[in-house]
C-alpha cells in the first residue's frame, strides 16, 4: 500500500451518523465494512482528493439500502440515498461515478464502460472484503490482515449470511438481486 491506513474517515462517519438508527445493532459492522472497502479501494493507486471523497461516499451508501429500505434488493435504494446526499452538498456532478461504483460493486465480471475507473477498483475492494480476502485481486495478504485488524468484521459477515439466507427462503428464484454478470 502506498499510503498508511487512515485512522478514520470523517466523511463516512458523517454520512453513517444520519443513518445510525436504521443500522441499529449492525452500525459498527457496517461502518467497519465501509472503512475496509474505502481503504482497499484507495490502496489501488493514488487518488485525488475528489476521488477519495467519491470513494468514501460510495462506501457509505453502497449497501445502506439493506437497512434504510429493509430489502436485500438494495442497489436502487442505495443509489437514491447517495444521489440525494450528493445533491444536498452541491456535488450532483459526482452522481454518475458514485452510482457506477454502487451499481457495479457486486458485478462478477470486470466493470467496463463506466465514466471512471473507480467503479472497477471499488468492485474489487468490496469483493475482497466480502470474501474475507479469498478473492483478493492482487491485494497483499499483509494489507488485508492490517485492514481487518484495524476494523474487524464486528458481525458484518455473519449478518450478511443471515440476510442472504432469509432472502433465499423468501425469494428462491431471485436470491441475490444485487449480483450482476
Amino acid at each position: 500500500m502506498t499510503t498508511p491506513i487512515p485512522n478514520a474517515f470523517p466523511l463516512i462517519d458523517g454520512i453513517l451518523s444520519v443513518h445510525r438508527a436504521a443500522l441499529g445493532r449492525d452500525f459498527e459492522g457496517y461502518r467497519n465494512h465501509t472503512y475496509r472497502v474505502a481503504t482497499l479501494c484507495r490502496s489501488r493507486g493514488p487518488a485525488c482528493a475528489d476521488d477519495s471523497a467519491k470513494i468514501e461516499v460510495a462506501a457509505a451508501f453502497h449497501d445502506l439500502g439493506i437497512w434504510t429500505s429493509g430489502t436485500f434488493d438494495y442497489l436502487a435504494p442505495s443509489v437514491a440515498l447517495a444521489g440525494g446526499y450528493l445533491s444536498g452538498i452541491g456535488k450532483a456532478d459526482w452522481s454518475a461515478e458514485v452510482t457506477g461504483m454502487i451499481l457495479n460493486h457486486h458485478k462478477v465480471r470486470a466493470v467496463v464502460g463506466e465514466p471512471s475507473p473507480l467503479a472497477e477498483s471499488f468492485r474489487r475492494a468490496d469483493w475482497a472484503d466480502v470474501t474475507g480476502g479469498l478473492v483478493a485481486f492482487g491485494l497483499s495478504r499483509a494489507l488485508l490482515a492490517e485492514v481487518y485488524a484495524s476494523w474487524p468484521s464486528a458481525g458484518f459477515h455473519r449478518r450478511l449470511l443471515q440476510l442472504g439466507l432469509a432472502r433465499v427462503r423468501s425469494h428462491p428464484f431471485n436470491p441475490l438481486p444485487m449480483v450482476r454478470l
